[in-house]
């Protein structure tokens, strides 16, 4: 593959929603440990644990946290569309369908929060 094919080829919207299935997935892995180490400490702790969690930096977190989680799952979906049906035209809409899905997943749960 030739350089010029390759810098094509990573500019594609497909090769976008690999890396954010990639990203988000790293992100998760990275999070969900230290969310239940927490999770652990809150059980003993659990009154300095709430006042904690109402700071808005916390509240920030969580719907980035919930946007991380909607755009695993979308691309994820997308993926295995796109591995075990047909191609059709309709599924280069399928990472702008993903965004806004996981975009507007996290803008309810932020509109939930306040």
């Amino acid at each position: 593959m030739s350089l010029q094919s390759r810098s094509r080829a990573r500019g594609h919207t497909a090769y976008i929603a690999f890396l954010v299935h990639r990203i988000s997935g790293l992100a998760l892995g990275l999070f969900i440990p230290l969310h239940l180490w927490t999770l652990g400490r809150a059980v003993n702790e659990l009154d300095a644990f709430l006042l904690w969690s109402e700071q808005p930096l916390v509240k920030l977190a969580e719907v980035g946290l919930v946007l991380a989680l909607a755009l695993h799952l979308g691309c994820g979906i997308r993926l295995l569309m796109l591995e075990f049906l047909a191609w059709r035209d309709w599924q280069k809409s399928l990472a702008a369908a993903v965004l806004t899905f996981s975009v507007a997943t996290a803008l309810l749960f932020a509109l939930r929060l306040t």
